[in-house]
């Protein structure tokens, strides 16, 4: 065989076939995963954030060079990664995120400005910011624009849900003027959605004290003695009939030793109450996070959800 720059297309196929050697059929179309680490979306006061993005790939299909406008438009899930506010660790989903990469997803892994550096609402501002970042390299990374759900846990599942109520296109904290940061669907896996009963936390003794994780990322404030301050930071007291917000879907495991269960109730609740659309599982048995998440059967329920997100767009 000559020794060249050969193509695919152009390769001969081997066709020998010693004695005893099986072959395995393939399409071409079978799907793994690249991952893309350390996207930097921005850089605020010094401060860079990064997205972990992973997009499907099969030979059919080949995703790189990432220079270069892709052949595939899927629809993007966009994951805050939860950390009580303080510092991510942005890498302990990629695992479980692959396989709805393997759905047909393109899926990013967003970090924020911890507790320590910036103060409520700026890890919403972040999770917004990292929309439009998408939005506009949709053709880099082949993500379709107009079909981006915004999910995430802990922390992060109440940074999604806010970030899917802060409408702040218009204003000066829109990195990336004239893109919206509005996602189709809010994904919250056991946020941290509201600290206004005692036992909001039920492992945390500092409920709501200035060194408490609520009390850190609202400016290191007593939220105990500016109750105004907690209502500000819960979710369900500032859903009316008049917020703006996407459908919503909700996961929590009923021995939540971390978020109470209930502050996930209340949400649904108040969400119902209002009229805006919302479906809500419990997980049962399931502490603050695990594998019972990731399962086959709630993956089925979260691409349903997305589906029905996307529908007409």
């Amino acid at each position: 065989m000559e020794v060249k720059e050969w193509t695919y297309e152009e390769l001969p196929e081997y066709e020998d076939r010693p004695e005893g050697v099986k072959v395995i059929e393939t399409t071409g179309d079978e799907l793994g995963v690249s991952y893309l680490h350390d996207v930097e979306y921005a850089k605020i006061n010094g401060t860079p954030l990064h997205l972990q993005i992973l997009t499907p790939n099969s030979r059919n299909h080949s995703h790189f060079p990432l220079e270069k406008k892709q052949l595939f438009t899927l629809p993007c899930y966009v994951f805050v990664q939860g950390s009580a506010w303080m510092p991510q660790y942005v890498y302990g989903n990629v695992p479980a995120l692959c396989r709805l990469v393997l759905r047909g997803y393109v899926c990013a892994i967003v970090e924020y400005r911890h507790s320590g550096i910036a103060s409520f609402p700026a890890q919403i501002k972040d999770a917004r910011n990292a929309i439009r970042f998408l939005r506009k390299n949709a053709d880099k990374y082949g993500i379709d624009p107009e079909k981006i759900v915004i999910a995430g846990d802990s922390s992060g599942g109440h940074t999604a849900m806010w970030a899917g109520m802060l409408h702040d296109d218009d204003t000066a904290d829109n990195l990336f003027p004239g893109i919206s940061g509005e996602p189709c669907g809010i994904v919250n896996y056991y946020g941290s959605t509201s600290v206004m009963a005692p036992d909001s936390n039920p492992i945390q003794i500092f409920h709501c004290l200035p060194e408490s994780p609520e009390g850190r990322v609202m400016g290191g404030k007593n939220l105990l003695k500016n109750p105004e301050l907690a209502r500000q930071l819960s979710v369900e007291c500032n859903i009316s009939t008049d917020t703006v917000i996407p459908p919503v879907l909700m996961f929590h495991g009923t021995k939540d030793r971390v978020v109470n269960c209930a502050c996930s109730a209340l949400v649904y609740e108040q969400l119902k109450k209002t009229g805006h659309p919302a479906d809500f599982y419990l997980i049962k048995g399931a502490d603050h996070g695990g594998p019972e998440f990731w399962t086959d059967r709630v993956l089925d329920i979260v691409d349903t959800f997305c589906k029905n997100c996307f529908a007409g767009k």
